[in-house]
Order: C-alpha cells, then structure tokens, then sequence
C-alpha cells in the first residue's frame, strides 16, 4: 500500500491521501467485527438514513461523532463493530417515483403495484447508494460486510414475526378511528411526521337557527367547510349561557339537517362565543365527544382533499375552494356573522408539505401502552438507557407516560407490506371494514387459515398497505444483528452500546425502539442514549430545506479535506448535547473554522516531516522508548502523559469535544511550538551524541502517541504519518487504528514541573512578544533583565537560561531581585561574614606569631625587612619623587573612577530606556538603547495613542448620549462600551510605554 519511504511530501494532500486510506480500509476489511474475537463488546448501530437522502450536515456530524467513539473503544482493545445501512424510506420514495411517472403523463395506479414496485428497485440500484458513498467520503470505520437494509430478506423476516406475534398477543388490531391523512401522499402520517405551523388565518362566525325557531347560537371555526359534516354544537354544562339550550336541536344551515345541542366539559367557555360545531369525523376532540354522544359520522371529504357526496353542492372541489364558496354561500343566506384575523397553529404534514386533515379512516394501531409501561420500568427501576445528557431523561420519560395507540399502516405501496390476508369472496371480491381476514407469517398459512373457516373456495387478497416506516426502525437495533434467529452477533453485540442522535428524534425512534427492544427481547437495545445538539448555520439558526440555509457538507470537504470538517464539528461541541455553529461564507463557500482544522492538519504534518528528516532514517521502535535526560525532555514528556490521562477522561465520559480541544492545545502548543524547538540545537550533528539520542527517542516516540491519540478524530492524516514513520511495507495490512490507545504513565507525570515549565515559557513568550512590540529584527539578539523577588523563581530560570537564551535570542541574560526588593532590604551581616572575620583574626596572628619567629632566625629577619623597604622605596621612586610621575598616577586614578561611574550611568539608562514586559510575578526588562532607535520608535508609540485618544473621545461622545444608549440595540451598546474599555486599557499601556523611554 504504501512505499518504505523515511519522509513525507512537502505538503499534504487530504484529498489523495484520505481516498487512499479509504480504500485500503475497505478492501482490508480493516474494521470486519468478529463475535469470536477477545476484548469487551462496543457496538454502535447507525442510524439508518433515507436512501433517498444525500449526506447533509445533520449526517456528517452525527457519523462523526460515531465514528470517533468506535474508532476509540476499538483501539481501547475493545470488540468493535460499527454497523451501516439505510431506511427504506416509504413516503420519500413514493414523492420521488410519482414526480418521475407524472412527468411521464401517468400515475401509480395506472401502472399497478407490481411495476410500480419494479421501478423503486430500479431507483434503489441506481440512485439508493449515493448516501452510503457519501458515508465513504466521511471515512467512517463501518463493517460493509454487514451493511443492512430496511426492506432486505432478514429485516423483513424480522418485521414479519414482530407483526404476528404482536397481533397474537392482542396488541395489534384493526379499525375505524379519525387519522392525520395528507392529500399530497393520500396516506395516513402519524403525530411525529407532522410539523406544526403558525399561520395567519381567519376566524368565521356563522349562526345556527334553533329548529323551533325560537333564536340562534353562534358558533366560530378555522375551517368553516367542515360544517357541512356537523352532527351536533356543543356548550359546557357549566356556562349559564347555554343551560337552558341543552337537549333542543338545530337546522345545519345548507345541509337543513337536524342537529342535537349537547353539553360536554370539553368546551371551552371562552373561546369564540362558547358554543362549538362538532365534526366527529373530522377532528380529533369532536371525535371523542361524538364517541361520548353517539354521533353520527358524517365524512365529507375524498383521499385526494377533494369533497365528497356527504357535502351536497360542493362535492368534487377542494377544500380549500370548497372553503371559499361555503362562506359565500352562508353570507348570502345571511347567517355569516363576522370575520376576524385569527393566528393559529395548523398542522403540516412533514412530507407532502400541506395541512394534514383529520380523517375517519380503517387503519392498523398499536397498542401502546404495555409495551410503553415496560420501558418505563426499565427506565424507573434500573435507569436504562442512561441519557447524557441526564436531562433528556425526563423529557424521554414525559414522552412514554402520554403515548397513545400508534397507527401503523400507510396507504403506500413501497414497504413492508401488512401480513393480513382477506377473504374477499365473503363480501363482493372487495376489501371492506368488515371483511374477514387473517394476519400470518405467509400467505400459505393465511390461506390455510381462512380455507378452515371458508372452505377450499375462498378467494384471497392480501392488505394493500405497507406499515409506518419507524415499526421497521424500531427493530433497527436487534434485527440487523439476526433477530429473531440466535445469532453469534446478536449474542455477543445485543445490547449494543450507546446510541448517538439528535434531540429531534428521540420520539420518533428512541421510544419506538425502546418499546420494541424491551417486549422483544427483553433488555433496552443500548446501555447510553448520547444526545447531541445540532449544526447551526453561520448566523445561529437551525439548517432546513424550508429556510434554504443548509450548508453542503461535501463542498467543504472538496475544499478542506474530510479530516478537518470532523475535527471541526467535534471541537466545537462544548458539552454534551449543545448546539454547535458553523462559520460559513456562502458567497465562497469558506468556512473559517473548517479552514482553521486543515491548518492544524498541516501543522501536524510540518512537525512529522521536521521529526523524520532527524531520526536517521530510524522508526519509533528502533530508537526505543526514551528515558529523560534534560528538563525539556521530562516536561514533554509528563505533558504528554498527563494529556492521554485528560483525554481517556473526557472519551469515556463522552466529553468528545473537551478531548478534541485538549489534544489541539498540546499538539500545536507543547509539542511543535515549544518542544521541537527546544530540541533543534540537539539534533544537529556536532551535538552530543547521547544528547541527540535522547532527543530523537522522545521526539519519535511522542510523536507515534500524539497520532495514535488524534487518530478517531482525524483517521487519514495520522494513517499516513504513523505508516511513514514506522515505515509500514507496501503489502502490509497494519492500520493505525488497530493499534493500541495509549496509557498513561502516572508516575512520569510531574505537574510541579510543568508549572515550573509555564514559567520559562511565559518568560520566552513574553520576550518574544516584547521584541515584537519594539520592531527588534529576528536576527538581532538582545539584553534581557529578569527581575524576582522569588528565590524559587530566581532558581527555575536560572535552570532554564539555555532555553530562554536560545528561543528568545538574547545575549546577555540576568536574572535577580527585583530593585525594589534590594533597596528595600537594609544591610545585615550575614553568618558567613562573621565567619570570615574570625577566620581572618585567627590567620593574622597565626601571621604575626609567624613574623615574630622569623625575627629570631637569624639573617632570615633582616631579609624580609630589606624586601619590604626595598618595594616601599620603589613605589615612592616610581609614582611620588617627581611631579610629571604624581600627576600620571593621579590621572589613572582619576579615569578608573569615571570608568566605573560611567558604567553604572550606563546602566541605568538601559533600565531606563526599556520596555517591560511580566510573567508571574517575574519583571521583565528588555534594554532598547543600541537595538533601535529609541526617537523613532517613541515617535511610533506616539502616533497609535493619539489615534485610540481619538477613538475614546468618540466612543465617550457616544456613550454620553442619552438617545444612543436609551434607543440603540442592547447588543449594539454593550458592544461600545466593551470597545471602549479595551481601547482605554491599550492607551495606558502606551503611555506606560512611553514613560519608560522619556
């Protein structure tokens, strides 16, 4: 795969490289799961998408998310196994098939079932896979081998015995009730496919005349064509209004039908004028109020929202037509009291994109309950699935306590098809309400079923319908591991482990398959449920088709690499369960922060190409693991051991963002910033051969973690780099995510000394910064004074002077008590100094005994004597017996004491002429005189004060005005003043700046 170079290229190419790796993934088989291997089960099934569907950024973020926690457990040690696949998708398919036959001038029904479905297998071949490559573009570490499909052979095996065996055990029936029915798919959609919108709308008062002609009630309705199937108006019992009224009847104006007044607690007494129409067959509460009354139900309305015979005159328009004329007709009879603007909430369906309409309708449910009762035991007594965050808990559990039967059939043709056959020859060849039929797992044993009870002649039809696409998701979890066979895989991955979606989704699919996980098998289909937030587009606001504010995940990808636009979305989450936003210019299709990840991603490729151009040509293995010989190499070291603890923490604790952040703050920072050239004058070489060793062993072994460690965020990138670097053949199949994450060594964690580190590196930082500041050119190297008043800093930047001297360029380095302390402390004699004194005492006498015993010797005391006045009379010769010899002396005298005041001068006129900088509680002096020129740089200094006092004197001006700051936006005036302050705080950093050089 790939060549036994020693190097990488000069610059990185994601777009190559991430298709290589993506290949060598999949013909390897890199990540096949296998139930016999060793190490602890981690399974994460991903949530199906549409097939229909393209990758967009709610996909990418999601997978990625994924995708990192697998790639983790599984170089954790654990048994991994990340398994793919896709929704069949009924309603979308039906949208996009039936757009195709119109434009062809026909419709489904005129090409029947079979060729219709034909022609979605067609559609799933050629067009079905384009979300599965997309997947491929993000490089997740999936299982092909395992990819399933809603609609596959063993899926639908799984639906097939779900379906019986809930319909045996009761819970599943068949019948009539009022439905959300959407005229553009002309399909029954249950309460979660439906978008709720606030539309302005109207407010129709009309009058119903009491049939004994005694007077009228007013009622009001936001869709006065339902008045044609009214068959009652209701009034509370309680209103005092109405009392009298309970129990008469009235004349349905157009229809002349006779209609009951009933009394009902479901009134509400102020709305409209309190007496309300009641539609039983279309409306949900006039449903059950109907069902409490025994109403007639009356349905006015076709499949398609067209009217039907039930609505007289108007049969055959559109209910919104019929809407219009209905009202024209009531003013014209004179019973149209007023019309009134009326905001309200109506109810979209979620794929045809037009208002639902309650519809009676024989339809297949299930009942809920139990099987919502049994998931709350299980979340109740054992807190399983546990949410992270644990918020969702409560709105998870909220959501099981008020489920109602769900309706499970769809009038569609593509999907699971409901298992129910009917003895059509029992009522004119024509499935009716009343038809007989019998719910099997085949159609041998429905028609062995209905042949018992109707004889060998039966005539048999099997149910049009196909089920709600979520009964099939529901199972998503243990049906794609084999269920109900008894499969390796569902032995050793069911449960699987942790569940990663949106919010959003919680209701259509996390209680379904809670619910169907625990009557099924008996346990919760995951341990966790991570809840994430959602990609916000570059102003803050939610990504949708209807806004048209998505943002192309593919575009950025084409333009930064896949490994970026991972990195990015992971970093950005700041807590589990938090919106992210992503930075987009839609003009260049730039995202700033995505541009960001690709520069760390060179900054990580840079580094790798410095290490390897200084390791002779040796791989992480043959230099062995390192043993610290500097302070440089123990900081990095305990650095890096202390961000593998941090970064296990965070992943294990689901805290992807955190650990994201974390390795980008010692990559970038610690290891190329500081260590790498910390270690540059080791790696030359005339260094110290051991010296070097130790420098090249830690570099290459740091650098094999760090891409080990960034590997489930950026799996391409760090796959290149370690191949390279441990110089991997071209046949090999090794990956670097089958490697082993690494651990941290405790005991080489030393935070003492990386405080100390912080110290010297701040000290650098804050040099480097103030040569910036001062125009020093890079090449020039300057006088630093260092000032503490902290032996124990004193200490530490004494250790590390070669390292400030050499990243800072400076010559001369002092490093001392800070003036104010020495003057501060007044002169003590110290313990040594009276020692000293002592010691000099005892050696004088010791001298003079020795003198006064030479005096006895003879000779040997006239000896001495004549040497000494022998030098008395030659120092009087030479500088003190004529003048021209006292005046030299005197001269020498005199310029050695101007020599060392001069100095002194000299010195504190440096102190005086430089810019100070401080770290901790270290003062750091940087000297200007002689490094440039002092008039022109205060001349510089001079010109930005005068443009920020200029800016401060507006901004004040602004500020003091009662208007600005009464009438502008908040943000607009905190924005100011926040302005202001750093404007301000910059100026007296100027003039501090300036006084120091005046």
């Amino acid at each position: 795969m790939t060549a036994t170079n020693t190097n990488l290229p000069d610059r990185y190419d994601p777009f190559t490289t991430e298709a290589k790796w993506q290949k060598f993934w999949e013909e390897n088989q890199t990540y096949k799961a296998d139930p016999q291997a060793g190490g602890e089960p981690y399974c994460i099934v991903i949530p199906p998408p549409n097939v229909t569907g393209s990758l967009h950024m709610g996909h990418a973020f999601d997978n990625s998310l994924i995708d990192t926690l697998v790639r983790y457990h599984r170089m954790k040690g654990d048994n991994a196994l990340y398994l793919p696949g896709t929704d069949h998708a009924s309603i979308a398919v039906h949208t996009t098939l039936e757009k195709q036959l119109k434009s062809e001038g026909k419709t489904r029904n005129e090409i029947g079932r079979e060729q219709f479905l034909e022609r979605a297998w067609q559609w799933k071949a050629e067009s079905g896979g384009t979300i599965v490559n997309q997947l491929r573009r993000l490089g997740v570490s999936v299982d092909w081998s395992r990819e399933r499909f809603t609609l596959d052979a063993g899926l639908t095996k799984a639906v097939l015995e779900a379906f019986n065996r809930l319909y045996e055990e009761g819970l599943i029936y068949r019948g009539k009730y009022l439905v959300n029915w959407c005229p553009e798919s002309q399909s029954a959609v249950s309460d979660l496919e439906v978008d709720a919108k606030e539309v302005d709308g109207h407010l129709w008062h009309f009058r119903y005349p009491l049939s004994d002609g005694s007077g009228y009630v007013e009622v009001a309705t936001t869709r006065p064509e339902t008045m044609l199937g009214d068959t009652a108006v209701a009034v509370n019992p309680q209103d005092e209004r109405y009392q009298h009224l309970i129990g008469k009847t009235l004349t349905l104006p157009i229809m002349n039908r006779e209609i009951p007044i009933i009394g009902d607690d479901l009134v509400d007494t102020t709305f409209g004028t309190g007496c309300v129409k009641v539609t039983p067959a279309h409306d949900l509460n006039d449903f059950e109020m109907g069902k409490r009354h025994s109403l007639p139900f009356i349905n006015i309305m076709n499949k398609d929202g067209s009217l039907n015979e039930n609505a007289g005159e108007f049969q055959g328009q559109d209910r919104f037509v019929a809407r219009k004329n209905v009202v024209a007709r009531l003013e014209a009879d004179g019973v149209l009291v007023k019309v009134e603007d009326y905001k309200h909430t109506v109810p979209y369906s979620e794929r045809g994109k037009v208002p639902v309409e309650p519809l009676l309708s024989t339809q297949w449910f299930v009942t809920i309950r139990p099987m919502a009762d049994r998931a709350l035991e299980f979340l109740d007594e054992k807190n399983s699935p546990r949410f992270v965050p644990q918020r969702w808990h409560k709105v998870y559990r909220d959501w099981l306590v008020k489920l109602k039967d769900w309706c499970i059939s769809r009038q569609l043709w593509w999907g699971h098809q409901i298992p129910a056959w009917y003895a059509v020859s029992e009522t004119g060849d024509e499935i009716t309400d009343n038809t007989p039929f019998a719910v099997a797992r085949s159609e041998a044993e429905a028609r062995e079923k209905l042949v018992s009870q109707f004889g060998e002649n039966v005539k048999i039809e099997r149910d049009p319908d196909v089920l709600d696409t979520w009964f099939s998701s529901g199972l998503w979890p243990f049906s794609t591991l084999g269920w109900p066979e008894q499969t390796p895989d569902l032995a050793t991955y069911y449960p699987t482990s942790t569940l990663v979606t949106g919010f959003d989704i919680i209701f259509f699919w996390v209680a379904r398959m809670t619910m169907m996980a625990g009557h099924f098998t008996g346990q919760m289909p995951f341990k966790d449920v991570y809840i994430h937030g959602l990609v916000l587009d570059e102003n803050g606001k939610k990504m949708s088709k209807t806004a048209g504010n998505g943002i192309d995940p593919l575009i950025l990808i084409e333009k930064y690499g896949t490994d970026a636009l991972r990195y990015t979305m992971i970093k950005e989450v700041a807590g589990a369960g938090q919106d992210i936003r992503l930075d987009y210019n839609r003009k260049t299709d730039e995202s700033p922060s995505v541009e960001g990840s690709r520069n760390f991603a060179n900054k990580l490729w840079n580094a790798a190409r410095f290490v390897m151009m200084n390791l002779d040509g040796q791989t992480p293995q043959q230099l062995g693991e390192p043993t610290a010989t500097e302070l440089s190499d123990s900081w990095i070291l305990s650095r890096y051991y202390g961000v593998v603890q941090q970064t296990r923490g965070y992943m294990d604790n689901y805290g992807l963002g955190e650990a994201a952040k974390g390795l980008y703050d010692f990559i970038w920072g610690d290891f190329c910033d500081w260590y790498i050239e910390l270690v540059k004058s080791r790696l030359q070489k005339n260094a110290d051969p051991a010296s070097r060793r130790v420098a090249q062993q830690t570099l290459a072994y740091v650098l094999e973690g760090i891409l080990k460690l960034l590997n489930p965020f950026m799996p391409h990138i760090t796959e290149e780099i370690w191949h390279t670097l441990t110089q991997q053949g071209e046949d090999t199949q090794q990956s670097l995510s089958l490697q082993r994450y690494p651990e941290a060594q405790t005991n080489l964690i030393d935070t003492g000394l990386e405080e100390q580190f912080e110290l010297l590196i701040g000290t650098i930082r804050t040099i480097r910064n103030l040569r910036a500041e001062a125009d020093v050119k890079p090449a020039v190297k300057v006088n630093v004074n260092l000032q503490s008043d902290s032996p124990q800093e004193r200490e530490i930047l004494t250790t590390g002077q070669s390292y400030i001297k050499d990243l800072a360029k400076v010559e001369n380095l002092t490093i001392a008590v800070s003036e104010n302390k020495q003057q501060e402390e007044k002169p003590r004699i110290s313990w040594k100094t009276i020692a000293l004194a002592i010691a000099a005492i005892f050696f004088f006498r010791i001298g003079l005994a020795i003198a006064d015993a030479i005096d006895d010797v003879p000779l040997l005391g006239n000896f001495f004597e004549l040497v000494g006045f022998g030098y008395v009379a030659w120092f009087v010769i030479r500088y003190l017996l004529s003048a021209e010899a006292r005046q030299t002396f005197w001269q020498q005298f005199q310029s050695s004491e101007q020599k060392n005041l001069a100095q002194s001068e000299q010195t504190q006129q440096e102190q005086e002429q430089a810019i100070a900088g401080v770290v901790g509680t270290v003062q750091v002096l940087l000297p200007l005189a002689g490094v440039v020129d002092i008039q022109a740089y205060s001349a510089k200094l001079q010109k930005r004060l005068s443009k920020l006092e200029g800016d401060i004197k507006s901004l004040t001006g602004r500020l003091s005005n009662p208007k600005f700051v009464e009438q502008a936006p908040a943000n607009v005036v905190k924005e100011t003043r926040d302005t202001l302050a750093e404007a301000q705080k910059q100026a007296e950093i100027l003039r501090d700046r300036l006084r120091q050089l005046a």
